[in-house]
This record gives structure tokens, sequence and C-alpha cells, in this order.
């Protein structure tokens, strides 16, 4: 997590007072001598006295977290180092420089005149599509009594950086500096798993660029004493910045969170609050988000975040299925599939009597080049559909930078090795000339040793699919029912792909392919019922849970109900089909129709189930506005036109 090196920052982005020279860097607990004079003198003559960090007096304190403020007492050996900003080595004077710095936001001054937004813009020379800093506003109350509650965001430099765990390419770092998590875009490959993650909704994904970027603390502002950009621009002395467990002069308050901000536990973010005001029992956000904070009324916390009371009226919303993670349904849907269908393959003669020589090369050749080859080239174009959802493919070997924290590296190398194991099993197989120079016993050695070793890389791979999405931060993912998803979809899809091939195999040799299908319709029902059992499960999980998991609860019975009761007509449509199969068979021609139909109605219903699991998720996030963060405004503006125009900040392939 801690890494001392460089930082790029965008061109012009610092600030330079190149009359004060360097000098040496202290730490918490040292007895060096106080800020030069030269150093203040300086300062104060080119800047008033409002833009210039002040000294603390937390030395030795722990914060409200409990970790500690001085952070080269935790970690003495990086202290004293040079940090290179755009080629640019610096040892400042400041001796808080090695202690956790953050923000501190007084909602009750903020105004929403936006300055703070306009001057971190400005100050990072952004785009009108990209944000750093934003101010969102939740309502309260009913008229003439409104109140309205407005919150200014940006990275929170947390103690415990999700973002830094999860990236893959390991483009995030935690600086002994100020406590600043910084966040290197030339190395980011456009992922976008940190957009996942992080709980405030702080890195923003730049599709234009294809990278994520952030707020990176104006750490060369605080190189040389001056605040953050956005805190000299504040208007209503909202926001102050400075060693966290500084209280600003003037405030009474240092708060851990506010109605409209995530569960702090998740990544113990560096921002304290103030809020004075009287506030009513009820919130809600301005933005298209169906959300409200209601007050808990058992006082175990402050608010909970609660779904709108509104009408439970089912829809289909088809027609909004479509989402930036498209890519990804078609990825995990594959993935899962080829892995179900080859572990059925390799295992089911060491399990099975019943199916006798027919998942064999020898009985069925055909059949099983045709299965073997287009499970390769399926998992190829699976692979392949992974990197349209980076914004730069081309760098997608980048995921694997991060084995050791992110689940995300271990999905890309597990995915990776069974593919490899997989595919050199189909050629041997297939193609046996390839072997056939190794001594008498070596091939079919070679051949099982890599059926093995995929046999086992295959659900390694789809446990490490399922773990990227346990995530707090998504509490609709973030539950067992996701690898209940993932799992149950490699065995229905693989059962039926499987069934299929051969049983198409023995019907033109003139065999029955009864037993073959009754044989595939046992994987096919479990992977039914466990399918079943998840969503019952999950459904239940999130009443209980409630926060955004019930907002997702009603977008699944609202705004896609009447789509969602339809994948549970047809789930009970394969349970009934696969009873048949599996406790009565069917014979000839009609039995393998039957079996092609089921095959195409479990396909559409797994994809559609796929694209629901990443539409119907609500992250925690900060509230909006009007226009920015408001996804209704973006769809009114892309199919307005209002798009066109780049002041509005909505690209035309903002997904």
């Amino acid at each position: 997590m801690w890494w001392h090196g460089s930082t790029k920052m965008k061109s012009g982005e610092e600030e330079t007072i190149d009359s004060l020279g360097q000098t040496n860097s202290r730490g918490c607990g040292s007895e060096n001598m106080p800020v030069s004079a030269s150093l203040k003198t300086a300062l104060s003559r080119q800047h008033p006295e409002y833009m210039l960090l002040k000294p603390s007096g937390s030395d030795g304190k722990k914060s409200l977290h409990g970790s500690a403020v001085c952070l080269d007492q935790e970690y003495p050996e990086l202290a004293g180092q040079v940090l290179d900003i755009n080629g640019k080595k610096r040892l400042t004077a400041d001796p808080d420089r090695y202690k956790q710095h953050g923000f501190h936001f007084n909602a009750d001054n903020c105004i929403a005149c936006h300055a703070c937004e306009s001057a971190c813009s400005e100050k990072n020379g952004l785009p009108s599509h990209l944000a750093f800093r934003t101010v969102g506003t939740i309502e309260g109350g009913s008229y003439p009594d409104v109140t309205r509650i407005n919150i200014s965001m940006a990275c929170n430099h947390c103690e415990d950086p999700v973002c830094l765990k999860g990236c893959p390419t390991r483009a995030y770092t935690k600086y002994l500096e100020y406590g600043a998590v910084l966040q290197d875009p030339d190395i980011c490959f456009g992922c976008g798993y940190c957009t996942w993650v992080c709980p405030y909704n702080a890195p923003q994904l730049n599709p234009v660029e294809g990278q994520v970027e952030k707020c990176n603390m104006c750490v060369d502002r605080l190189e040389v004493g001056l605040k953050p950009a956005c805190v000299t621009a504040c208007l209503g002395n909202a926001l102050e910045f400075g060693v966290i467990e500084d209280i600003p002069s003037g405030r009474q308050e240092a708060k851990l969170e506010i109605p409209g901000f995530p569960d702090p536990e998740i990544s113990r973010p560096n921002i304290r609050f103030q809020q004075t005001r009287a506030l009513p029992d009820d919130f809600r956000h301005v933005d298209a988000d169906p959300i409200r904070y209601k007050r808990d009324q058992n006082g175990s916390k402050g608010f909970s975040v609660k779904p709108l009371d509104k009408a439970k009226k089912a829809h289909w919303g088809l027609n909004q299925l479509r989402s930036r993670e498209d890519p990804l349904v078609f990825f995990t849907l594959a993935t899962q599939l080829v892995v179900g269908a080859f572990l059925l393959i390799f295992i089911s003669p060491f399990l099975s009597d019943t199916l006798g020589g027919v998942l064999t090369v020898e009985q069925h050749p055909v059949a099983m080049a045709v299965g073997l080859l287009g499970l390769v080239v399926l998992q190829t174009s699976a692979l392949v559909s992974s990197t349209l959802h980076l914004g730069k493919p081309q760098y997608f070997y980048r995921a694997l930078y991060n084995f050791r924290h992110s689940w995300v590296s271990r999905e890309i190398a597990a995915v990776g090795a069974f593919y490899n194991l997989f595919f050199a099993y189909a050629l041997v197989t297939v193609f046996p000339m390839i072997t056939s120079w190794l001594p008498e016993a070596y091939p079919e050695i070679l051949t099982q040793v890599l059926g093995f070793g995929a046999t086992i890389m295959g659900p390694v791979g789809l446990y490490c699919m399922y773990r990227c999405y346990r995530i707090n931060a998504r509490p609709f993912w973030d539950h067992w029912h996701s690898g209940g998803a993932f799992f149950s979809s490699a065995l229905i899809l693989g059962s039926l792909s499987i069934g299929l091939i051969f049983g198409i195999a023995e019907f033109i040799l003139g065999n029955s392919p009864a037993r073959t299908l009754s044989t595939m319709a046992f994987p096919l029902l479990v992977g039914m019922l466990l399918q079943g059992g998840a969503l019952l499960s999950h459904q239940h999980d999130m009443t209980a849970r409630g926060e955004e998991a019930a907002v997702s609860l009603g977008l699944m019975v609202g705004k896609y109900g009447k789509t969602y009761f339809a994948r549970w007509i047809s789930w009970a449509i394969l349970v009934v089909v696969a009873l048949i199969y599996a406790g009565f068979g069917l014979e000839g021609g009609l039995s393998l129709s039957i079996w092609g139909g089921i095959s195409s109605l479990a396909l559409v219903h797994e994809v559609i189930g796929r694209a629901l699991f990443y539409i119907m998720v609500v992250p925690t996030t900060t509230p909006g506005g009007i226009f920015w963060k408001n996804q209704s405004f973006q769809t009114q503006a892309l199919q307005s036109g209002l798009a066109d125009f780049p002041q509005v900040g909505v690209i035309k392939d903002h997904g």
C-alpha cells in the first residue's frame, strides 16, 4: 500500500514558488526547528492567509477510526524521502508533512455555489464531462418548511483505500506524504473496477481518454504550504483542510457521517463533518436515484437508506437492459458455459457408467472435436470481449499487476490458466498426432494432467470471478447469491450444450439420445435448484438488510418486475423439463427437439438474468444534483441533442 516515488499531474497543474527553495523534511515527533521565517514570509507575501496551511497540534493523536495520525511513526523507514511531482523533487519544511490530512465539511454553510467544483476543474484542466469534486443535494420536510443539505465531495483519501486494493493495475498509491491516495491515469487501463468498490463515487471514469482519474489532494499545492484549490475557493467557508483530527477554527463538530454519506466503516475515509441544524425525519435525492434517508427510531445511527415510497407497479424495462457492462455479460456467461461444459466432458466418464463411451473421442470423434474446439473459440471470444470493457484494451496484460490484493487480477490469472490448460487439452485430444512422438504412455498422461489442471483451475476461476463482486459498496452483489448465479450458470449452460452436441451425434449414428440427455438433465436440475435457492435467499436478505439492497429490490419488483417474474416462469419450465428427462427420459427426435427448445429458453433466461444482475445494482454513493451525476438528465440530454454541446458535460457514449 505504501509507495514512494513520483506522481504525475496534468500539464500546467503544479503550483510553484521557486524562491522558497528546499529544506529538510521533518516528522511528527521530531525536535527540529519550526518552519523557517523566510518560508512564512514568502507564502504570506504571495497568498492571503486563508489559503495557507495551518500548523497542527495533533502529534501522537489517534484518528476517530483508531489509526495513527502521524504516519511516519507507523512507517519510519519511509519518512524523509523526496516526493517527485512531474519530475521536480522537493522536501518541504512542513512539520505536518507525514501526518494524515483530510477535509472538513460544514454542511450548515454550503450554499451549493459550486465554486469548489469550478476551482478544482480549472486547476486540474478537466473537461466538462469530468469532475473530481461535485456538490450533490438532498431535500427533506414539506412546504413551507423544506430543508436542503448540500454535500461537497471528492476523494476522501481513506485509511483503508478499497480502490487501491481493488485496482488490478496498481495505479493507486497511498503516500506517506499527507496520507494522500494518488492514482496514475497512465497506468490505468480503464476497467472501472475502482469506481465499483469506492463507496463515495470518487474515482471518475473518463470514457474519452479510456482511463480513471480522481482528486489528488492538490499535493503539489500542499508541498508549497497551500491548501487545496477547492478549499480556497469555497465562498461559504464550508470546506476546510488540514491534519485530519484538527477541528478548524470556528467549528464545533467533527463527525464521521451526515445524511447522504455512506457507511464510513467500509474504507475509513479522511473527512469530518459538521451539521448542527435541526433536520426533518426524511430526505430524498434531487437526482433520479430512487433513494431516501429516514431517521432511525432506535437511535443506533442517524439516518438509514430506504427506497422511495412509490407504488410497486411492475414493468418490463426491456428497453433499459443494455449497459456499459454488456461485454461482461457475455464474458461471464461464456466463461461459465465453457467451464461447465468442459467439466462434464472430462469428469462424466469417471463418474457414470450410464454414459458408457458416449462422451469419448473414440465413440464420437467429430462431436468431441466440434465440442472442444467450439468451446475454445467461445472462450477465446469471451476473453477478447472482456478487453472491450477496458478503456485501453491494448494494455490488457496489466490486469495481472496486483495479484496480491485484487480479486480482478486473481480472476484473470485463474481464468487465463484454465484457458491455456483447456486449450492444450483440446488440441492433444482432437489432434493426437501432436503428441505421437512421445513414448507410448506419455500422451495419455499428458492429456490427463492437462485435463485435471483445467478441472481445478476452472472452478477456481469462477470463484475468483464471484469474489470480484463481493463489494461492500454494492450491497445487491455482496451476497452469496452472486456465486450461486455464476456456478448455476455453469451447470445449466454446460449441461444443455453438451447434451445438445452429443445427443445430436447419437441421433445421427442411429442411437437414441435418451441416455445422454437424461444424464445431462441431472446437472441441469442441480443448477436450476441452486439458482432458485440463491434467488430466494437473495430476495429475503435484501429485505432484511435494507439500505441500498432494499432499493435494488424495489427496482427488481417494480421497474423490472414483469421481466423478473417472467424469469421465474422460465425457471419453473426448465425445472419441470429437467425432472421429466431425469426421471423418465424421452426417446427419438422429439426428445432432441424439446432439448433444443429448452436450450434456447435457458440461454435467453440466463442472458436476461445476467443483464439484470448488472443494471439493478444500486451502489453506495453521495447524492448528485439536478444536472451533474443525474442519470435522468444525462438520458434526456442524449435523447434531445443537448449532449451535442460539450459544455453540457454529457458525452454520447455515456453509459
